[in-house]
C-alpha cells in the first residue's frame, strides 16, 4: 500500500502534548516543504523540526528510485552538524548487489518498518552496521516509502541518544512518514519529468515543453552557429555487428562528439541515426563568440575521434570511424510538427536545412571540417577556400571553407 494514504491511525500512539507539534511538521511538509529548491533542503528540514520536539536525529538518509540515464537512484545523508550529501547509484550489477545486502531491501520484502538496536545487531547484518556504531551510534530505524506508482524507496533515521528511540519518538516518525512520502514523490515527478524531457528533447526544447509550448505550429527562432555531423560509412561499419554491437558504435562516436559541443556551451537538439544537430546560441550582442565556440567543439571533437581510433575503442581490428562536421551561421527554429495528439518537438528551418547540405560535401572533397561563408564571416584570419558548390534544394551555389593551419580568433561586432 502507498506510505501515503493515511487513515488516521498514525496519529493514535503519538503523546497528546506532542500532537500540535506534530501536526505542524506535517504542515511545513505539504506547504513549504513541498516548494524547497533542493531535496537536501527537505531532508534536513525534516529532521531540524524532529529534533526541535525532541525527537533525537542524529542521521537521516534516504534511498529513492529514479529515472536517469546514468543512475538508477539518488541516495541523500544528513547529519547533525555535518549537513546534508548526495551519492549518486550507476546502473549495474553493483548497485544491484548492495541493495539486496542492504536493510532497504529487507523493508521492501516485508513492507514493515525495520528497528535496530545497535547494542544487540550483529556486525554482518548489514554493510553499513559497522559504520554506525563506530559513528557512535545507538538506534537505526529503517521505514519503507512506497510510492503511488508502486516504486519503493525508503528513509532511515539513526540516534547516539543513550537508550536508543523511545516508543513516543518512533510514533511521531510514524505520523509524518505519510505527508513525508506524499511529498517525496510530488517532487520526485516533478524532477523525473523535467530529467527525462532534458535528455530526450535537449536543454532550451524541454524547458519550452514545460512552459506549455505544446501547441502545434509553434515556432521559436534561435539565431546561433549551427553544427551538423554524422558518421562516415554508418552502413557499412555496422554491417557486420549485431544490433547491440550497432549501439555501442554509435554511443563510442557520441562519446566523442558531445563532451567537446558541451563543454564550449553547446546544445545537443537532435539525434540523427548516425549523426547530430547542436547549436552555439549568439551570447547577446556578442556575434563572433558562438562562431569560435562551434569551431573549437568541433576541432575538439575531431580530435577525440582520432583518438579513440588509435586505442580501439570502436573494436579490435575494426575499421577506423571518421566524421564529416559541418559549420554554418544563421537561425534555427524549434517547432511542433505532427498530428492530433501526436506531435514532435523538432529543427526546422533554411539554415538548419542548409547545415545538413553542406555537411554531404564532406565525402566529395574528402575534408572532415566544413564551414559556410555565413560562418566564417564571423572569424578573422583566412581560413581556405575550397571553392563554390551547389548544394542540393538551393539555388544559389556557397563559398566553401576548411580551417586554416593557425588558431582562428573572433571578429568582435561593431559597435553601434
Amino acid at each position: 500500500m502507498p506510505t501515503a494514504l493515511a487513515d488516521g491511525s498514525e496519529a493514535e500512539d503519538v503523546p497528546f502534548g506532542a500532537l500540535q507539534s506534530c501536526v505542524g511538521i506535517r504542515d511545513w511538509l505539504l506547504g513549504e516543504g513541498a516548494r524547497l529548491p533542493k531535496a537536501d533542503d527537505l531532508l534536513a528540514g525534516l529532521a531540524e523540526r524532529l529534533n526541535a520536539i525532541g525527537v533525537p536525529i542524529d542521521r537521516a538518509s534516504t534511498a529513492i528510485d529514479t529515472l536517469h540515464s546514468e543512475y538508477s537512484g539518488v541516495g541523500r545523508v544528513w547529519t547533525r552538524g555535518g549537513g546534508s550529501t548526495v551519492r549518486l547509484f550507476p546502473h549495474g550489477e553493483g548497485t544491484a548487489k548492495a541493495y539486496q545486502a542492504s536493510p532497504f531491501y529487507a523493508v521492501h520484502e516485508t513492507g514493515e518498518w525495520l528497528s535496530l538496536d545497535l547494542s544487540e545487531t550483529d556486525e554482518d547484518a548489514y554493510a553499513i552496521i559497522p559504520e554506525l556504531k563506530a559513528d557512535g551510534y545507538t538506534h537505526y530505524v529503517i521505514a519503507p516509502l512506497i510510492f503511488t506508482n508502486g516504486t519503493k524507496n525508503g528513509i532511515t533515521f539513526a540516534t547516539r541518544a543513550e537508550g536508543g528511540f523511545r516508543d513516543e519518538d518512533i510514533a511521531i516518525l510514524r505520523f509524518v512518514m505519510p505527508a513525508l512520502a506524499a511529498v517525496m514523490e510530488m517532487r520526485l515527478l516533478n524532477k523525473q519529468l523535467d530529467t527525462v524531457l532534458r535528455i530526450y528533447v535537449g536543454d532550451e526544447p524541454h524547458r519550452a515543453i514545460l512552459s506549455g509550448d505544446i501547441r502545434r505550429g509553434q515556432v521559436r527562432r534561435i539565431r546561433s552557429a549551427i553544427l551538423f555531423a554524422d558518421m562516415r560509412d554508418y552502413t557499412r561499419l555496422s554491417a557486420d555487428r549485431t544490433p547491440e554491437g550497432a549501439v555501442d558504435l554509435l554511443n563510442a562516436f557520441f562519446d566523442c562528439l558531445v563532451p567537446p559541443i558541451e563543454r564550449e556551451g553547446g546544445e545537443v537538439l537532435k539525434y540523427l541515426g548516425d549523426g547530430l544537430l547542436a547549436i552555439f546560441r549568439e551570447p547577446g550582442d556578442d556575434l563572433g563568440g558562438a562562431a569560435k565556440s562551434a569551431l573549437m567543439a568541433a576541432e575538439s571533437a575531431l580530435a577525440a575521434l582520432a583518438e579513440a581510433n588509435a586505442v580501439g575503442r570502436f573494436g579490435e581490428g575494426k575499421p577506423a570511424v571518421d566524421a564529416g562536421i559541418a559549420l554554418h551561421h544563421g537561425e534555427a527554429a524549434y517547432g511542433n510538427v505532427g498530428s492530433g495528439t501526436r506531435l514532435d518537438f523538432t529543427v526546422i528551418g533554411r539554415d538548419v536545412n542548409l547545415a545538413s547540405r553542406l555537411a554531404r560535401l564532406n565525402r566529395t572533397l574528402q575534408e572532415p571540417l566544413l564551414m559556410s561563408k555565413p560562418f566564417v564571416d564571423f572569424l578573422w584570419g583566412d581560413p581556405e577556400p575550397l571553392g563554390v558548390h551547389a548544394l542540393d534544394g538551393f539555388e544559389e551555389p556557397m563559398a566553401v571553407f576548411r580551417p586554416m593551419r593557425h588558431p582562428v580568433t573572433v571578429k568582435r561586432a561593431a559597435s553601434a
